[in-house]
């Protein structure tokens, strides 16, 4: 059994004025274990975006405690959430967000050859784990030349390629094909499979939820039974 990756005891997050304030999270009380795959669901709006941005040390909340390892994310100062977030974060985004200008490659390369790691190194790193996303045959191809499943597959090897602490990935299925989807669904249970990190995936997709080890369900702020 693994040890709890992140803890949150207690924790809330409002918005707007006293008058008309909106609960995004409403005393949220979880564990989740190391090496886990958690599934995040919920309705539009029920604080799968605000839970997201406070485990990614993006926001803070305004009430309760929030532990991924052992850095506390509540009380952290700004020097340590950029560490945090440079050394044990993987972010997996909706979009992409890779760089037009470099190849499949090089955008895997390019969070460590950025921490001024070895070329050499890096590069043999980071064809692992294009190997391990199916994207070896596309190495040298550049964004404009890809799928929407090969884009979504590159991002989730350029955020393991720190080996990091925690990946969090936004809706990675939302805006494929079924067929990308699926490839992409694998690769997921393929990190989860092999222990490579602790992933936690915000999701609407059935397909996902139902690959995960674990699905949280946030309803109006608050978890829902599980």
């Amino acid at each position: 059994m693994h040890s709890a990756a992140i803890r949150l005891q207690n924790v809330s997050r409002h918005y707007g004025p006293p008058e008309s304030r909106v609960r995004a999270l409403d005393d949220i009380s979880l564990e989740i274990a190391d090496k886990d795959f958690v599934a995040i669901t919920g309705p539009s709006g029920c604080g799968k975006s605000t839970l997201m941005h406070l485990l990614g040390g993006l926001d803070t909340p305004d009430a309760g405690e929030i532990y991924v390892g052992g850095l506390a994310l509540h009380t952290a100062d700004e020097k340590a959430l950029t560490l945090y977030r440079r050394r044990d974060l993987g972010i997996v985004f909706q979009f992409f967000n890779l760089l037009p200008t470099m190849s499949v490659l090089e955008n895997v390369c390019l969070p460590l050859l950025l921490a001024g790691d070895a070329p050499a190194t890096v590069q043999g790193m980071a064809l692992e784990l294009l190997d391990l996303v199916g994207m070896v045959p596309r190495a040298g191809h550049f964004v404009h030349q890809l799928s929407g499943g090969e884009l979504q597959r590159t991002a989730i090897a350029r955020a393991l390629i720190h080996r990091p602490r925690l990946v969090l990935a936004d809706e990675p299925t939302g805006n494929l094909d079924s067929a990308g989807a699926a490839r992409v669904l694998d690769v997921l249970r393929r990190v989860a499979t092999q222990a490579l990190t602790t992933l936690v995936v915000v999701t609407h997709s059935e397909e996902v939820a139902e690959a995960a080890s674990r699905r949280i369900r946030l309803r109006d702020g608050r978890l829902a039974a599980e």
